[in-house]
């Protein structure tokens, strides 16, 4: 608690001025030569669609080690993280239709990328309505955490699906190993600056929701100890 009363405001002041900056240098960008204008909306949605994935991994990581080591925190985490993932993942989804319509004359097509995209929605979705419906926390963070670790699967299945599949969506061309840096540093950096800025602003939310979950249970395990006495 006394770690996340510091980090979580320093973690949101970095991640303010880096979606700032960020955001001025996509914005006042050139145009793409086939893209035009809409090329700023990859600086919304290629950070999205990372923190989306990244906080599934560290849902399942959580989930893991509640199960392993029966970690309260670590149940905790998890609980906290789903609403932030699912956020995320249909920010992910939404820029992806706005983007898509005017690139490829559709605002939905069920290629591989976009459908394991939305499977992770789901996924998120399921966690929450999982853990809801199951009165017992214990009971419920084991299913969800088995569910959670259980569609760790589709992770690499979003990212090889557009070389696994016929896809709309091209490979990956923020960074090749043979080439560099394969976007242009006008396209490079400001995505760069707006991918850690959600990742900031990301850990800012999880350690505030952990911090409120914390906070429900303490408040529930003293209401239980009020009505024994």
């Amino acid at each position: 608690m006394t770690f996340s009363r510091i980090a979580a405001p320093v973690l949101g002041v970095a991640t303010a001025v880096a979606m700032a900056v960020g955001l001025w240098l996509g914005f006042t960008a050139p145009e793409d030569v086939l893209h035009g204008d809409t090329v700023r909306i990859m600086f919304i949605h290629v950070p999205a669609a990372w923190t989306a994935m990244f906080a599934y991994l560290c849902l399942a990581i959580a989930s893991l080690l509640n199960l392993v080591f029966r970690q309260a925190l670590a149940d905790l985490a998890a609980r906290a993280l789903a609403p932030l993932g699912a956020g995320f993942t249909a920010l992910a989804l939404i820029t992806g239709s706005l983007w898509g319509r005017p690139t490829w004359g559709t605002w939905w097509e069920w290629d591989g990328r976009m459908t394991s995209v939305l499977v992770l929605l789901l996924l998120y979705l399921g966690y929450i309505a999982l853990r809801a419906s199951i009165d017992d926390e214990a009971r419920a963070g084991r299913a969800g955490a088995i569910l959670a670790m259980v569609g760790i699967v589709n992770l690499p299945i979003i990212h090889w699906s557009v070389y696994w599949w016929n896809s709309l969506h091209q490979g990956s061309s923020t960074f090749e190993a043979d080439k560099g840096d394969a976007l242009p540093a006008a396209y490079g950096i400001p995505l760069a600056l707006m991918g850690l800025a959600y990742l900031g602003l990301f850990g800012a939310l999880w350690l505030v929701r952990i911090r409120t979950e914390v906070r429900r249970r303490r408040l529930r395990a003293a209401a239980l100890r009020a009505a024994e006495d």
